[in-house]
C-alpha cells in the first residue's frame, strides 16, 4: 500500500482502520470465516465436501485428507487466481461498498495503489457478485415499474449553424439504452437493460408474482399489464403521487444511477450498463446498513460465486 493511502485512511471508516491494524492475517481470517460460516472458518473441501482438511501454512492453502485436493480460501470463487493481498482485497471491498454513489476504477486504483486495469476488473467482479443476490427472485406485494434512458448522447457542434437535431433517428449513435426498474416496496429491486421501454412488460411478467399490484405511469406500453396484474397508473403531468399510486421509489433508483454514471464514471458502455444498474439497485436496497455489514455481505456473495466467465482473464482476451 502507498504511504499516501495509509495517511488518508485516517479519514475513512472505522472498519478500514481495523483492517490495517489487524494486518494480513486478520483479513485472511475474515475471508475464511465468511466462506465457511457453517464451520466458523474451518476449511471444507470444495471437491468432496469433507471437513477433514489440514493447512499448508507456507502457502495459505489447504489439503483434503480424503481426496488429497489442494485448495485456497478463494478457490472456485469469483476471486480465484487473485494476486492481490487479502488486506488490499478487503480494503477494496470496503471502499467500494462505502461509495454510495459508486466509485470510478481510476479513483479505486489510486486508493489501492494498483493499476487501473486491476481496479477495473475487480470492480466488475464485485458488481457481478452483488447481482447474484437477486438472481431468479420474484417480487410480490406492491411493486413499481418504470424506465429511464442512459447513454448515447451526441456532443453538440461548436458553431450553432453546424448543430444537428439529435432527436432524429439518423443522428443516433445506437448506444442509447433503457434501464427498466422493477421495485418492490420495502423489498428488493430488479434492473434490466433493453433498447425499448416497452420491453419492460416481458420482465414484469417474468419476475413479478401474479398477485402483485403494479404501479406504473401513463405510458401506453404499460397498458398490457392490466391483462395480468392489478395495475395502478399515475399521470405525471397531473401529480407525482395520487391516491397511493406512484413510481417514486423507481425514480429514486434512477436518481442514484444517474449520479453514479454522470458524476463518477462519466461514460458507461452499453455492454456493461446492466452491471452498473445492478450495483445501484443493490446499494439502494441496502442503504440503511453500515459499512461493515455491507462489506461482510459482499464478501459472502463473492465467496459463494463461481469464477466469472466475463471477467476472468479479461485483459488477456482483450489483447
Amino acid at each position: 500500500m502507498s504511504q499516501h493511502f495509509l495517511l488518508s485512511s485516517k479519514a475513512r471508516t472505522l472498519s478500514l482502520k481495523a483492517i490495517y491494524q489487524g494486518g494480513e492475517d486478520k483479513a485472511y481470517e475474515i475471508f475464511c470465516k465468511l466462506r465457511w460460516a457453517e464451520t466458523d472458518g474451518e476449511a471444507v473441501c470444495p471437491r468432496c465436501g469433507s471437513c477433514e482438511t489440514y493447512s499448508i501454512t507456507t502457502r495459505r492453502k489447504f489439503k483434503c485428507a480424503g481426496c488429497y485436493h489442494q485448495f485456497s480460501v478463494t478457490s472456485g470463487t469469483i476471486f480465484a487466481s487473485r494476486k492481490m493481498s487479502f488486506t488490499d482485497l478487503l480494503a477494496a471491498i470496503c471502499i467500494f461498498t462505502n461509495a454510495v454513489k459508486g466509485i470510478s476504477a481510476l479513483q479505486l486504483s489510486r486508493d489501492l495503489d494498483c493499476q487501473h486495469k486491476t481496479a477495473f476488473v475487480l470492480s466488475h467482479k464485485i458488481r457481478e457478485a452483488m447481482a447474484a443476490e437477486t438472481e431468479g427472485m420474484k417480487l410480490t406485494g406492491e411493486c413499481e415499474i418504470d424506465g429511464a434512458y442512459f447513454g448515447g448522447s451526441i456532443r453538440p457542434a461548436n458553431r450553432a449553424e453546424d448543430r444537428i437535431d439529435r432527436r432524429l433517428g439518423k443522428h443516433q449513435t445506437g448506444k442509447r439504452r433503457v434501464v427498466i426498474a422493477l421495485r418492490q416496496r420495502k423489498g428488493r429491486t430488479l434492473t434490466f437493460v433493453v433498447r425499448n421501454e416497452a420491453d419492460g412488460v416481458f420482465y414484469a411478467n417474468q419476475f413479478a408474482d401474479m398477485n402483485a399490484r403494479i404501479h406504473a405511469d401513463e405510458a401506453p406500453h404499460w397498458d398490457v399489464l392490466h391483462e395480468r396484474f392489478e395495475t395502478l397508473r399515475i399521470n405525471h403531468s397531473e401529480a407525482y403521487s395520487m391516491d397511493g399510486c406512484c413510481t417514486n421509489q423507481a425514480e429514486s433508483l434512477f436518481s442514484r444511477l444517474r449520479r453514479m454514471v454522470d458524476g463518477q464514471h462519466h461514460q458507461v458502455s452499453p455492454q456493461y450498463l446492466h452491471q452498473y444498474a445492478c450495483e445501484a439497485a443493490w446499494k439502494e436496497d441496502h442503504r440503511r446498513l453500515d459499512n461493515g455489514a455491507l462489506a461482510r455481505r459482499v464478501i459472502g456473495l463473492a465467496m459463494a460465486h463461481e469464477p466469472s466467465a466475463a471477467w476472468k482473464g479479461y485483459w488477456q482476451r482483450s489483447k
